[in-house]
């Protein structure tokens, strides 16, 4: 994507189609994340109308559950089952995504997987009538694997969300005008390509590979697994999902599966809605894949492969990379499911049309952040490096520079991730600005102030900087309150260490974003914890 381009689509998003800016983006960011939760829409989630809708709606089967399991644990077997391997369906992105795409520069991986409601082959019997429609896509989920892989995030994106399109090159190579539409006209008109050149303008995070499956694959994966276990609370009778059950617990395999993950008319009949039971069908599968008895049953472990291998299709980049096949599959014996969790873009009704999705901001480009800056890694458990937690640190944040209110909105900013924070004030000279940026610890504390003081380094953009020894006398100083109450940690102590200073000079770096789900987003997660019942 040209630099005209991608400003292009990122511009367009202070429109309605958008509902948020890229400010939020920045190196330390605008101020903290608001204490509020996002604020839930008024009317019932967006049911879509019209013929074209209801047509789209068809094949809006939703939950590629297993495909995630296919990148998560599976593909550990490459190097035994690289022939199996061998039969996965690829397609070259080289050329088509454009020069200046976001940096993944935090060793995370970040797969987007999306749903395909092609007729063609096996899938015909599922809509005779759009044999020939093509293919659409109702489920994006980008699958965000954590450095240390030991942690996984899958965020789903709503097929109602009216966003910025960015110009895009398609599968085929043809040139894609840019638009305001529902984000999965992104892969009706361009195909995976076009959807990860949106994905990528609208969250900035890079898209390092993609796994696609249509309803076939989708059926004979869940097969091999076994089946998955899901809850009910009410009785489901769906003709066009083919569905009758019972209400309470059931094993589903084969069409019930699909059928399930393609309900619409159940609930309140929204797509929002189906996108949840989707999330909760997905923990159901991580706990099934992360048991003993898939990874350790060598037969159970090659017919899976086998059955996934033929069901998918992912960039040829990944199924040649025989490296970060294994990478990501020796990561599934660190990940647990305990570790996955699962969110929805913070949403809420567009204003245009009640029966569209507006992503609700800052929620959103928080939740991005959050996923972009995932660069903490979890040392060796024989390290002997001091580990300090955020928690334990008082600091003094000072403003060394002539910009106004910098000094409370970083201590805010420290705050919201945990930090003590006491005291902000002008540690300015008459001489000028403070040129460097620095975090100094007392000099008697040589031997727990560089731990304290390299956990708030840690947490600066770029390059990680050295404590310094020796504290320096500020202007002014004042006494800081957090603009909300901290949550306490259970168990925890008061902080009795050193106290920390950052001083922020002309280089003034920013506060990088917590690696995590913001707050305020916290009660929105699907996790090992969700009752399937609920």
């Amino acid at each position: 994507m040209s630099d005209h381009r991608q400003a292009s689509a990122r511009d367009q998003r202070t429109a309605p189609a958008s509902h948020g800016r890229r400010g939020a983006r920045r190196a330390g960011g605008e101020g903290p994340p608001p204490a509020a939760p996002p604020p839930q829409p008024k009317e019932s989630p967006p049911k879509g109308r019209g013929r074209k809708q209801k047509r789209i709606g068809i094949g809006a089967w939703a939950s590629i559950a297993a495909t995630g399991l296919l990148v998560l644990s599976t593909l550990g077997g490459y190097k035994v089952y690289r022939d199996t391997l061998g039969e996965v369906k690829t397609i070259s992105l080289t050329g088509k995504l454009g020069n200046n795409r976001p940096v993944n520069a935090t060793g995370a991986l970040n797969v987007l997987i999306v749903g395909s409601d092609t007729r063609e082959g096996d899938n015909l019997k599922y809509g005779q009538k759009m044999a020939d429609a093509g293919k659409r896509t109702d489920t994006i989920i980008l699958m965000h694997i954590a450095p240390d892989r030991d942690k996984a995030t899958f965020v789903s994106f709503p097929r109602d969300s009216v966003v910025a399109m960015p110009a895009c090159t398609s599968e085929t190579g043809a040139p894609v005008a840019a638009r305001t539409e529902m984000i999965n006209a992104a892969y009706n008109e361009g195909g995976i390509t076009c959807t990860i050149s949106t994905i990528e303008a609208l969250t900035d995070i890079r898209i390092d590979h993609f796994v696609e499956v249509d309803f076939t694959g989708f059926k004979n994966i869940v097969n091999a697994l076994g089946g998955v276990r899901i809850c009910l609370t009410k009785p489901v009778d769906d003709k066009k999902s083919k569905l009758t059950l019972a209400a309470g617990w059931h094993l589903l395999a084969g069409e019930k599966a699909l059928g399930y993950v393609r309900l619409r008319n159940y609930g309140d009949g929204s797509d929002i809605g189906r996108i949840k039971r989707q999330q909760v069908f997905l923990s159901q599968v991580v706990k099934k894949a992360t048991s003993s008895e898939l990874l350790t049953d060598p037969f159970k472990l090659q017919n899976f492969i086998k059955v996934a291998a033929q069901s998918v299709r992912m960039d040829e980049d990944l199924a040649k990379d025989t490296g970060t096949l294994l990478e990501i599959g020796q990561s599934a014996q660190k990940l647990t499911a305990s570790g996955v969790k699962l969110i929805t873009v913070p949403w809420g009704p567009h204003p245009d049309d009640k029966n569209r999705v507006a992503w609700v901001q800052p929620y959103a480009d928080q939740l991005f952040a959050a996923i972009k800056n995932d660069t903490e890694v979890t040392p060796p458990p024989d390290t002997k490096v001091k580990t300090v937690n955020r928690e334990q640190v008082r600091l003094q944040v000072f403003n060394g520079t002539d910009t106004p209110g910098r000094a409370k909105q970083v201590a805010d900013e420290l705050a919201e991730q945990g930090f003590v924070v006491t005291h902000v004030g002008n540690a300015r000279p008459a001489t000028g600005n403070v040129p460097t940026t620095t975090v100094r610890y007392a000099k008697k504390d040589t031997e727990d102030g560089p731990a304290y003081g390299d956990a708030v380094a840690a947490r600066l953009s770029g390059d990680k900087r050295a404590p310094v020894a020796g504290k320096v006398k500020p202007v002014t100083t004042d006494k800081y309150t957090p603009p909300t109450a901290p949550k306490p940690t259970p168990g925890a102590k008061a902080p009795t260490g050193p106290v920390i200073q950052l001083i922020i000079g002309a280089d003034w770096p920013g506060v990088r974003v917590l690696p995590k789900i913001p707050d305020a987003l916290t009660d929105k997660v699907v996790d090992s914890k969700t009752n399937p019942c609920t």
